[in-house]
């Protein structure tokens, strides 16, 4: 037979019809393989994973095939649902629901964040077992069965469970529905429809009935095992999976950094129409397709490399398909300088229909990505000599084949039983931008060489890793420690500020969550380890005793409470903040704003002081405006983590800083204040001194009383106390401390701040406050000039101000203030370039139990620090935007170990009810008496039981339909039908008859036991 001629018979060449679409994330569980790099490991070991099929699917002798070992597996508790709804949901959907979950992941998104966005769902399927087992069982059939089995529920329950809002299509055309739900997803995202589409299909072998319809339609192969193109070719092995791939434009993924495994460059879908039976193929509609999805990718058929086949293993299939692909393949003019190579998968893991396709898809994704397809298995018999594979242009691929990094592209078949036949067209991630700019990754989805900070060993500058994973449960959050431990161990220094990021962003943030700062990845790998060890019944001090604090379990569910603490004067340091300021761009940035502010004010810019590492820092002129510098810059810094503070609290000049964060004051009025009142100061005569002691603040008050030139500057907490004043004075009332057996400390200042010897500048400083706005603080200010928080009326005006210079410091009194505000802070973070509040804040009953933490803890501090307080308040319940954190470079997707989801509970049909539900025989009577109760109350709790699900045993009577039960309207529905199933002698009940004795089984009871009596006369 010649080549036939026409329009269709080539793939026109030229411009691309569509923009390609990025496959950025993937999952997959195929027979022998749980999860992607599993699937590669079997692709590339070439051996078929065909064996015996699983007991629970159905009666023996049956077909061997691929079969999945746990596909009756659920993580039910991790998606919320009860275990009746698990029950009856078709494990396809099961199934589907983590494939999904962890795909968004693989996509470097979290899938709690796509909640309530238009995320567009496709997925493939043919199978109905489901159903027909549910209808086939005495107690099959109940209102769940229609979401739990009906196959149209299979991308409704992704989207349901997810809460996505895009369209959500399940797509049935047979063997191809996978890859034409893909290319549907395509679509819509070309159309706007949505952003993120996930496409898949799923498989599952849970009845007999295709199998029979393979049998008399002469395609079952009676080994269970596909030989596609094959001599001995002798028809169909089944085969079970699931697979997920996220899609996205290139074009959107590439701006937004994410990891590309492949490119779909364009698909195709055309229909066999009228040919030679329903179930026969087409050669001419196959060819039309192949050539359509080549002419809309803008490819030329030299350009394919390889072609993942539909390849069932049938003798018509296989020669129609050969005859196409030659149609658009052969080298009738010279172009072809090698055949075409030629593949299935289907000869390793079986035939698995609505999964077919993309099981073949996935295959030519990570072929692409790891720059190379495997071989197939040796065909059994050597290829078929009838399909004249040679002079048709095609080989059979025995040897792995080495793709070229760029220009290459890759066809995927799949072809439905009814005639709906799809072809994809597939590239590797081209390396240039279209602009000739670099991507951010090449086509093994990692940094490229043209990355910033991709240099081999380095870590790029500016980043601060900080590793988050979650759980719904310890035991889930061990076993997933475990998992990224072992892969952490082996990566590089040089991804490995990615990888903290990729967990930040792609790991929903559940209940129970270890968060870690880490320099390297040996050092997380030791936390994760350590982590996961811990025994199951582990305590919070357990891990304090073992010094993994960032590791700690914590059941989030409420986001935390935080508390601003501004340190005073005395915590600054020459160099302070130095390392934060090279490492991170954000803090970098908000500091030069506050020196801008502050250099119209001071002789020297403060910036500059501060990263000298000048001692002069510790004059009272620039000490006062370079800590506000620092503590605007952290509150800043942080606010755009995240962390929005509820309430702000000042340690004397600190402050300052509060009342911008406060929004009572902007920054240039702040910067213009605190310079002018460090100024003031700074001229001041030196000769004053202070002097911490553990005298109390009646204590204190009384001893300066007889000293005018000495005042009570701060009372900090229980025996916490300062002095400040005349040197002579205070060296007087130090003797009589000293006498009481109070311990003094003299402090190291140039000044006595707070302290009667301040008078000469007040007025000056008043004059320069007035010709500021004051405003009103729009967060709680708990004041330490007051000891309270601020009345709604209370402005910070000049008045104030100016009283602050003079006056104690009532910080112990503010601290309660702060913990008796509602709602109160349930966490306190002192902002300030050393800890110094934190120790004080341990000191004060009010505050003593609440987690103090510092953002800086001294000369060295950095990155590091900020990013173990954002661990802590994210193991917590913060869920901080994390990609302030890091530099630009490192905001890049890497790949991870995806969620590892429990097993435990389990679920494979319906069971058939086995106690008694036929009526009583005429003339004769239900047992009486205690019998006859004895029989309500089991068939009541038994019913009960199935509704709800789990163990008539497990039921107390006393519990409550609504408030413990959490019944709802379909429910109790169900339950009336179950009853009246149960009870056959009582006929249809009245619902609203039932409802009033619908509160607790024990009631119910009751009342079925009333109306059975009546229903059978004495």
């Amino acid at each position: 037979m010649g080549r036939p001629s026409g329009p269709s018979s080539r793939p026109a060449t030229g411009r691309r019809l569509a923009p390609p679409v990025a496959v950025v994330g993937l999952d997959c569980r195929f027979p022998g393989a749980p999860d992607p790099e599993a699937y590669w490991r079997l692709l590339r070991g070439g051996v078929p994973a065909v064996g015996e099929r699983p007991a629970a699917r159905g009666p023996t002798p049956s077909p061997p095939g691929g079969f999945l070992a746990d596909a009756d597996a659920f993580d039910r508790a991790f998606f919320a649902v009860p275990a009746a709804d698990a029950e009856a949901m078709d494990p396809q959907q099961r199934l589907l629901l983590q494939c999904a979950w962890r795909a968004v992941e693989d996509a470097g998104a979290s899938p709690a964040r796509l909640a309530g966005t238009p995320v567009g769902v496709y997925i493939g399927c043919m199978s109905d077992d489901w159903l027909r087992l549910s209808a086939a069982s005495p107690d099959g059939v109940s209102p769940r069965t229609g979401t739990g089995a009906g196959r149209s529920m299979l991308a409704n329950r992704i989207s349901y469970q997810l809460d996505l809002r895009g369209p959500s299509v399940t797509v049935d055309t047979a063997c191809s529905s996978s890859l034409v739900a893909v290319h549907l997803a395509c679509s819509a995202l070309h159309a706007g429809e949505c952003e993120l589409a996930l496409a898949g299909g799923v498989n599952i072998v849970a009845g007999p009935v295709l199998d029979e319809i393979y049998a008399q339609s002469g395609l079952a192969a009676p080994d269970g095992r596909c030989k596609p193109f094959a001599a001995d070719a002798d028809g169909i092995g089944r085969g079970e999976g699931v697979g997920v791939v996220a899609l996205r434009l290139l074009e959107d993924a590439v701006r937004d950094g994410d990891a590309v495994h492949a490119v779909i460059l364009g698909s195709a879908v055309n229909q066999d129409g009228r040919s030679n039976g329903i179930m026969a193929p087409r050669r001419a509609s196959q060819r039309d397709v192949i050539a359509a999805a080549c002419a809309r990718a803008g490819t030329r058929p030299e350009e394919i490399r390889y072609v993942e086949a539909h390849g069932t293993g049938t003798l018509l299939g296989d020669q129609i398909e050969a005859l196409a692909l030659g149609d658009v393949f052969r080298d009738d003019d010279g172009v072809r300088e090698r055949p075409l190579a030629l593949g299935a998968v289907k000869g390793l893991i079986g035939h698995t229909e609505g999964a077919a396709g993309i099981a073949g898809l996935i295959k030519t994704v990570l072929a692409l990505r790891h720059g190379l397809v495997p071989a197939d298995p040796p065909p059994p018999g050597g290829a078929n000599p009838r399909l004249a594979l040679g002079s048709r242009g095609l080989e059979l691929l025995t040897e792995p084949l080495t793709l070229p990094a760029e220009g290459c592209a890759a066809g995927v078949s799949g072809f439905g039983m009814g005639g709906t036949n799809a072809h994809l067209v597939c590239g590797s991630v081209p390396s240039p931008r279209p602009s000739g700019g670099p991507l951010p990754f090449d086509t093994r989805g990692t940094p490229s060489a043209c990355s910033p900070g991709s240099e081999p060993g380095s870590v790029s500058a500016g980043s601060a890793g900080v590793f988050t994973l979650s759980a719904d449960s310890p035991r889930a959050l061990r076993r997933n420690l475990r998992l990224q431990a072992v892969d952490v161990a082996g990566r590089g220094a040089a991804e490995f500020a990615r990888l903290c990021w990729t967990s930040n962003r792609s790991r929903a943030h559940l209940p129970y969550r270890f968060s870690a700062a880490a320099d390297t990845p040996e050092e997380l790998a030791s936390r994760l380890f350590a982590a996961a060890d811990l025994d199951a019944d582990f305590q919070d001090a357990g891990f304090r005793d073992a010094g993994f604090r960032e590791a700690e379990f914590r059941e989030g569910e409420h986001a935390p409470a935080v508390a601003f603490a501004f340190t005073g004067q005395g915590a600054q340091h020459p160099g302070m903040t130095a390392s934060l300021y090279r490492h991170s761009a954000l803090y970098r940035g908000f500091l030069d704003e506050a020196s801008a502010a502050l250099e119209p004010h001071t002789r020297a810019p403060v910036r500059e002081t501060i990263l000298a590492g000048d001692p002069a820092v510790h004059r009272t002129g620039l000490a006062q405006p370079a800590l506000f510098a620092v503590e605007y810059a952290l509150a800043r810094t942080l606010m755009e983590l995240g962390v929005r503070p509820v309430a702000v609290v000042g340690h004397s000049v600190g402050e300052f800083a509060a009342a911008v964060v406060a929004e009572a004051l902007d920054l240039a009025d702040a910067a213009r204040l605190i310079a002018v009142r460090g100024t003031l100061m700074q001229r001041l005569p030196e000769g004053g001194g202070m002097l911490a002691t553990r005298a109390r603040s009646a204590e204190a008050a009384a001893l300066v009383a007889d000293e005018p030139s000495v005042g009570v500057a701060a009372l900090n907490g229980p025996g916490s106390t300062v002095l400040s004043g005349d040197l002579t004075a205070l060296g007087r009332v130090r003797a009589r401390l000293e006498e009481r057996g109070l311990a003094c400390t003299p402090l190291t200042v140039s000044h006595a701040f707070h302290s009667p010897l301040m008078a000469p500048v007040l007025r000056d400083f008043e004059e320069a406050a007035s010709r500021v706005t004051s405003g009103r603080p729009r967060l709680p200010f708990h004041s330490t000039v007051r000891g309270r928080l601020l009345a709604p009326g209370e402005d910070l005006d000049a008045a104030y101000w100016t009283e602050h210079i003079a006056s104690t410091v009532l910080f112990e009194a503010a601290a309660r203030s702060l913990c008796a505000q509602r709602p109160a802070p349930t966490h306190l973070v002192e902002i300030g370039p050393k800890p110094v509040l934190c120790g004080l804040f341990r000191r004060i009953a009010a505050s003593r139990d609440l987690p103090a933490l510092a953002v800086c803890r001294g000369a060295d501090s950095g990155a590091r620090e900020l990013g173990e307080a954002l661990a802590r308040l994210h193991q917590d319940g913060l869920d901080p935007a994390w990609d302030g954190l890091y530099a630009d470079a490192d905001r890049q997707v890497v790949r991870m170990v995806p969620h590892a989801f429990s097993t435990e509970w389990r679920s494979w049909r319906h069971a058939a009810q086995t106690a008694e539900t036929a009526a009583a025989a005429p003339g004769e009577r239900p047992p009486s008496g205690g019998l006859f109760a004895d029989r309500v109350r089991e068939g009541v709790r038994e019913a009960v039981a199935l509704v709800k699900g789990g163990r008539c045993d497990d039921l107390d009577d006393q519990l409550r339909f609504y408030d413990d039960l959490g019944f709802d309207s379909v429910m109790l529905m169900e339950l009336k039908y179950r009853l009246e199933v149960r009870f056959p002698e009582l006929g249809e009940l009245s619902m609203p008859e039932m409802l009033s004795s619908l509160v607790s089984v024990e009631s119910l009871i009751g009342y079925l036991g009333e109306q059975l009596e009546a229903a059978v006369p004495g």
